[in-house]
């Protein structure tokens, strides 16, 4: 057997749960041994129970397609053959966060992609480069949990990945009030223009729950660790609207900033440009070698040219200018289903392993 970990997919059959198989193959440090999905799929190979609902580009690997898929409601069991497991559950939030806690109390590490536990006093929601220092809140919910390995950790809603990191690398100024529009991608929806028809050519100005998601995640990555808790920062005040746009793959963001401390057009670009974090120091293997790139063109970052750079796990920012009624204007993008949804979610397991919250069994 390898010395890889040996990990789980929870919800396995759904568009995420099928690009973190997709990302995964080849991995240097885990291997996908496990693959559950609801008691439908159960007790059929990957493969039968996928079949006509592959959404990646890349073909299924037909290693995995030959697994079986167990019952994800049978949590003893499908613990006991991993180290641990990513989440991707398409369940009520109370169902996601009573699952996920069972998972984490069989001393299963839980890595998870879903919003139900983003707002868990003590369960970490992180992006890798932005506030890795969260982590250290998980021996206060271990000690909740009763457990000595066992834990939830989280990644932020895929909407705010296209501005978040940008505003953090800008932090010295003094970011004060933000309006951020995003056009977001159907990916997002979990759906393909096959699904999704009426999507062609159509913008649809609502998405459940986005806008919220979008105003308030970015102040709880800002945040700090007080008597065991995360606490959520005060500032900037984040005001947005969330549209679906007839894209496959890709969030773009148009955002307004006023600072506290108004840089030069150059500073902010040299911030933005030289922003790194732990997972570039420590050389992870999803980490990009450039986290954020600016483009000089007028008409880019567009989603047919920028959306995969650093393989969907980089941001790509342009038309930072100067504006009338805030301070500084500019494009933001970001691969929802890569850094946004999967890819995030296994940055964040790849440094949980890397500072030795994640071992083997």
């Amino acid at each position: 057997m390898s010395e890889k970990l040996k990990v789980g997919i929870l919800g396995a059959t759904g568009m995420v749960g099928q690009r973190f198989i997709s990302l995964l193959e080849n991995h240097p440090w885990f291997e996908v041994t496990t693959v559950a999905a609801s008691p439908r799929s159960a007790g059929k190979t990957y493969e039968e129970a996928v079949k006509g609902r592959w959404k990646m580009a890349a073909p299924m690997p037909e290693r995995v397609g030959k697994l079986p898929v167990m019952n994800v409601n049978e949590v003893e069991k499908v613990a006991s053959q991993v180290d641990f497991v990513f989440s991707a559950v398409d369940m009520s939030k109370e169902e996601i966060r009573a699952i996920e806690d069972a998972y984490a109390r069989t001393e299963t590490p839980v890595v998870s992609n879903n919003s139900a536990h983003r707002w868990t006093p003590d369960v970490p929601m992180v992006i890798p480069e932005v506030n890795p220092e969260h982590f250290e809140v998980i021996p206060f919910q271990r000690k909740r949990l009763g457990t000595k390995r066992g834990f939830v950790a989280v990644k932020p809603n895929c909407s705010i990945q296209s501005y978040a990191p940008v505003l953090s690398a800008w932090r010295e100024f003094q970011p004060q009030e933000v309006v951020a529009t995003t056009y977001q991608a159907i990916s997002g929806a979990g759906k393909t223009f096959a699904d999704w028809p009426e999507m062609n050519g159509n913008i649809i100005p609502f998405i459940g729950g986005e806008e919220e998601k979008s105003e308030q995640e970015p102040l709880r990555l800002w945040g700090s660790i007080v008597d065991g808790v995360i606490v959520k920062a005060e500032k900037p005040v984040i005001t947005t609207q969330c549209v679906r746009v007839p894209v496959l793959d890709g969030h773009t963001a148009a955002v307004f900033v006023k600072f506290g401390k108004k840089p030069s057009k150059e500073e902010l670009i040299h911030r933005m440009v030289n922003y790194s974090g732990l997972p570039q120091k420590l050389g992870l293997p999803s980490a990009p070698k450039q986290f954020i790139q600016y483009l000089e063109e007028d008409n880019r970052p567009q989603v047919s040219l920028d959306v995969d750079f650093e393989r969907g796990m980089g941001i790509s920012v342009g038309r930072l200018r100067e504006d009338t009624v805030y301070d500084y204007k500019f494009i933001g993008l970001s691969h929802n289903t890569v850094r946004g949804a999967a890819g995030g979610t296994v940055l964040c397991a790849e440094l949980l392993k890397a500072q030795g919250y994640i071992e083997k069994k």
